[in-house]
């Protein structure tokens, strides 16, 4: 049966969490795309690009288009490196960070509701077992 591979069972557990989280995001009208840039640039250090992308799970040209209407909404802005000003780095603007404040609420409840039905332990330890299985296959 399908459901006996690790691919298939990995998959159908994204598109679960992912569409209980577009379904909460979407009241915001924001894309679980935008949330994940949101929460990367939450930590204040600004992020390239290439950073972006492979942080985000997106391609460049959808990255591009992505932060090109976030910039047009005024939710991040583009900085040129002061190291290296070959590069632009993505922040966040103060509507931006508020937004993401909001947003993290938003999936702090949809993680305890998982908490709830699933147990601390066990989605510690779930979550602990995905970040090992990353690493491995990286």
């Amino acid at each position: 049966a399908i459901s006996d591979h690790l691919a298939y069972l990995l998959a159908q557990a994204n598109r679960e969490i992912n569409r209980q989280l577009e379904s909460h995001l979407r009241k915001e009208g924001v894309p679980v795309e935008q949330w994940r840039i949101l929460t990367i640039l939450s930590d204040g250090k600004g992020h390239s690009m290439g950073e972006l992308a492979d942080a985000v799970l997106l391609n460049h040209p959808t990255l591009t288009k992505t932060i090109d209407r976030m910039v047009s909404d005024a939710l991040v802005y583009r900085v040129q490196d002061p190291t290296d000003r070959r590069r632009v780095l993505m922040h966040l603007s103060d509507r931006g960070k508020v937004l993401a404040k909001r947003l993290t609420s938003l999936e702090q409840r949809q993680e305890d509701h998982i908490i709830r039905s699933y147990g601390d332990k066990s989605t510690s330890e779930l979550k602990r077992l995905l970040e090992s299985l990353i690493d491995s296959t990286n």
